[in-house]
């Protein structure tokens, strides 16, 4: 009930009036049936957008901290995502990343929509990323469609660290479906699902027209962090001549 009202009374018509946003390609994702929805991540607001435009539920696998955060604004984010019916997912390793693909199928078994971003984290620069095998491992093992979804505009609406967004007009893409039956029974090799995840990373890539970075956001944006805290120390601490 709570995200009906978000959806059509409160949430949902707020943000068509605000973004104005222009869909492209709603017809291709599926008016029935299990399905993952595979899209770049390029602002908070993605969360509410997408979820905002389609005609279906969609439920997606949020990251545990959106649920554990401090203070009044944190409990009212967790009660949020948890009203919404959203899954938190906890990134810090394998087995986290097992339980997220459990959560992920159980969504798919009862035929419901799944959002999911594959390179595991938001965008700090606007570029694409590496995507994570995790949703290759749910589309195979389900054996469900994957709808490539490119979110354009968002990030520049509302990048990393502002937290009231420019109200600007943005655009939702989707792509035809792509189906792996050709791998059905092969989920357990690796290197299927890397190539399975690339060609959902590609199409994604051909919705956005993002520049593509093939290494995983979260390693990009850990060596930057340790660049500039470099440059920091040297700028405190120069290096002095040898006599």
């Amino acid at each position: 009930m709570f995200y009906l009202v978000l959806k059509y009374v409160v949430l949902g018509p707020l943000l068509r009036l605000l973004f104005r946003p222009r869909i492209e390609g709603l017809e291709h994702v599926p008016e029935s049936g299990a399905a993952i929805v595979a899209g770049n991540h390029l602002s908070f607001s993605d969360h509410f957008l997408m979820p905002a435009i389609l005609k279906r539920r969609i439920t997606f696998l949020a990251k545990a901290e959106y649920f554990t955060g401090p203070g009044v604004k944190g409990r009212l984010t967790a009660a949020f995502f948890r009203s919404a019916g959203q899954i938190p997912v906890d990134r810090s390793g394998k087995e986290a990343g097992q339980a997220a693909i459990r959560e992920g199928l159980g969504v798919l078994r009862k035929g419901e929509l799944l959002g999911i971003y594959p390179e595991g984290t938001r965008s700090h620069d606007g570029r694409l990323y590496k995507g994570k095998v995790g949703v290759a491992a749910m589309a195979l093992k389900a054996q469900v469609p994957v709808v490539p979804c490119a979110m354009i505009g968002t990030f520049e609406a509302q990048p990393p660290g502002q937290v009231v967004p420019r109200f600007r007009r943005v655009t939702i893409r989707f792509g035809a479906p792509l189906e792996f039956s050709r791998y059905a029974g092969m989920d357990g090799e690796k290197a299927v699902l890397r190539a399975v995840t690339d060609e959902i990373m590609y199409a994604i890539l051909g919705l956005s027209g993002q520049e593509y970075v093939d290494k995983y956001a979260a390693v990009v944006k850990a060596e930057e962090e340790a660049e500039r805290a470099r440059r920091g120390g040297e700028r405190r601490f120069p290096r002095m001549p040898l006599s």
